[in-house]
Formats: structure tokens, sequence, C-alpha cells
């Protein structure tokens, strides 16, 4: 498999992100966890994101039992911060996103403090002895604290050794531009915010990376699910597609099965094509699905689609396309 620089960090181009693990929308089993985490290492994925809010822990605990038994050296791990897992005082009601779930539920922390706290805590459920990335994660109303606190702590770390690289994870363009001209971060994971129907990364945020060489991990290629499987009732970045996005999907995957190709592989080498992009993590639910993601990684899309994708001017004019398109 392809790999890319991270910072001091050689990792591999793809990365199995770790949402779905947590039962993100439909519970998943132990068993088919460990099948999926055991497939992509066996298909050569040596990157694997997850954080505490997947699955409150669950998903965390499951990577952790898998890559326990692997060779420290042989892969990379990123998690995040911002959220400590408690227990409510009360009855802990069914998530809207992630189910079969333990009773704890995620509390926003930023300080520098929880931070700290949040590192040991994820240490403990994954069972390691160090993470080599950290990000903090989702800090939309909370910059402030962020800047002052999470990333503070997040900065010790790194010159500590006990981290790698670190940076922020978010559904959105903006507030990393803004970390990225205040922070001394190593790279970003953006969620959703470069895809086939989303290409709001090119303004800001892929340039300032570039100008200062900061890495992006890519996540929420498919949007949620929408391209992967256009059609009403999808979800775009966690919600359900209003009309006008199932349409511009489907005219996608319209456009791909007239060159013979498929709307997954389109959009992941689509994602991929940019060189700001350093990892592609693709979440999976059971060994199927993350075969089939390297499958589509690796599946010949025809010159003559990209060429028409951009004649068409169903991608952002900036957007660079395989082979040049």
């Amino acid at each position: 498999m392809k790999r890319s620089r991270l910072g001091s960090l050689d990792v591999t181009s793809l990365g199995l992100g770790s949402a779905p693990l947590g039962g993100l929308f439909t519970p998943v089993s132990d068993a088919d966890a460990e099948a999926t985490i055991a497939r992509a290492w066996s298909l050569g994925i040596r990157f694997f994101d997850t954080a505490p809010l997947y699955g409150f822990g669950l998903a965390e605990r499951r990577l952790g039992a898998f890559l326990r038994q692997q060779p420290r050296d042989a892969y990379a791990i990123s998690t995040k911060v911002g959220r400590l897992l408690r227990a409510p005082d009360g009855a802990a009601a069914e998530d809207e996103h992630y189910k079969g779930t333990s009773r704890e539920r995620p509390v926003f922390d930023f300080c520098y403090d929880g931070v700290m706290r949040s590192v040991e805590e994820s240490l403990a459920r994954l069972g390691l002895d160090r993470i080599d990335v950290l990000l903090v994660h989702d800090p939309d109303d909370h910059y402030d604290d962020a800047v002052a606190g999470a990333f503070r702590a997040l900065q010790r770390l790194r010159s500590e050794g006990t981290v790698k690289a670190i940076g922020a994870g978010m559904n959105q363009s903006d507030m990393l531009v803004r970390f990225a001209e205040t922070v001394p971060v190593d790279c970003f994971l953006l969620a959703g915010r470069y895809t086939l129907l989303d290409q709001g990364a090119l303004d800001a945020l892929f340039p300032v990376c570039a100008a200062k060489n900061i890495g992006i991990l890519l996540g929420g290629i498919y949007n949620s699910g929408i391209l992967a499987n256009p059609h009403t009732g999808a979800k775009f970045n966690y919600q359900d597609a209003d009309a006008a996005l199932v349409g511009r999907a489907l005219a996608l995957d319209e456009l791909c099965r007239k060159h013979g190709t498929e709307l997954k592989a389109a959009a992941l080498q689509f994602c991929m094509a940019h060189p700001a992009v350093t990892v592609a993590v693709m979440g999976a639910r059971n060994a199927a699905e993350i075969a089939d993601n390297i499958a589509m990684s690796e599946m010949v899309v025809p010159a003559a689609f990209w060429q028409e994708l951009r004649a068409r001017k169903l991608v952002d004019a900036r957007a660079p396309l395989p082979g040049g398109a």
C-alpha cells in the first residue's frame, strides 16, 4: 500500500476510521469489529483513527484489543481530546447516533487538565503505551479554550515526545484555518468538507496547509453514505440529505455508470488526488466494507469520466483530478 509522510511519521495512505466500530447509526458486534480491524491489517492498513466519542469508548477499546497484539512500531494510531466520558447521575437515554454503547456519555472539556486526563483515559481504554497523533476534537464553540488549554497541553506532550503529531479534527474548515494561523500544528482531520459534493476546503484551508506543511487526514469521504449509495433518505454529514443533494449525488452516480465505474471509486480517488491529502480515513463496520474501500481505491476510473466531470462543471475547477484531467 502507498505510504505518506505525516510529520515524522511514516503512514499508509489509507487508514481505518473507527466511528462505525463504535456503533454509529447501528450496533456492531465485538466479533464483527475484530474481523474488520483484522481484515484492514491483513490488507496492509497501518493507520488507525479513533476517539472517545466513537461509541463512548467502545471504538478505542476494540481497536486497542487488536493493536495490542501487533508490534507497536508497525502502525500509527490517532485519537482525540476535548470530551471526557462520564456516567450520568440518572438513566442514560439512547444516543441519537451511537447504538449499543455503555452508560457513559461525553462531556466537553478543552482545558489543560481535562486534556491530560483525556489522554490518560484513552491510553487505559486502548491498553497502549503511547498515542502517535493527538487531535483536538470538535472545538467549534470552544475556540479560546482550545487555544489556551487543549493545544497548550498537546504542545507539551509533543515536546516531551509523548506524541509525535498534534492538530485538530473537525467537520468544518474555517476554524481549522484559524488554528493553522495561530498554533504550530502538524495535521488536521477534516471530515466531509472535501468530497465530490463539497470542495469548500479549497478556498483557504488547503492553501494554508500547503504553505505551512500541515498534513490532511481526510474523513467523511462518502459524506456519511450519500456518495456510497445515493437515494432518498441517504445521510449527508450525519443528517438526512435534502432533495437537491440527493439529485447531485444521483447525477454523479449516473455519470459513473455511463463510464463503467463506481461512484465510491470516483469519490475516493477524487479525494486522494489532492496533494494536501496525506491519509484517506475510511470507516467500515465489517470486513467486507474495508475490503471494498481498498478495492475502490484501486478500481480503474476512466480518464473520460474525469474529463466529463470537469467539462460538466460538477466539481470546483481548482480541484486536481486523477491523471491530471
